[in-house]
């Protein structure tokens, strides 16, 4: 299964992550050495905000991180939440459907 992890960062985010952000990285990177986290990243224009993609059986994984990530415990991140993303289509889709099982 995959889930989508949310932030809604604060204000001035991208100059506040700054004493933090190698050791956000480096969580991020041991995450997706484990293959829990397949994909992750901020909002552009503006930069308010990141989702990261995390497969599993369960949310663990994506919860284990927000609770460890130095943005979410220094303030950075206002609100994080998870999202189970059902998907169905793609390299490595969770549930694979075909439009020919629909004929």
């Amino acid at each position: 299964m995959h889930y989508l992890l949310f932030y809604e960062a604060c204000e001035n985010y991208v100059e506040r992550r700054k004493p933090w952000r190698a050791e956000h990285l480096e969580l991020l990177e041991q995450a997706e050495a484990r293959g829990e986290l397949l994909l992750a990243g901020a909002y552009a224009d503006p930069v308010d905000g990141a989702a990261f993609l995390f497969q599993g059986d369960s949310p663990a994984a994506a919860e284990a991180f927000a609770q460890q990530d130095p943005y979410v415990r220094n303030g950075l991140v206002k609100r994080w939440y998870i999202r189970t993303w059902g998907t169905v289509i793609g390299k490595g889709a969770a549930t694979p459907v075909s439009s020919k099982s629909f004929r």
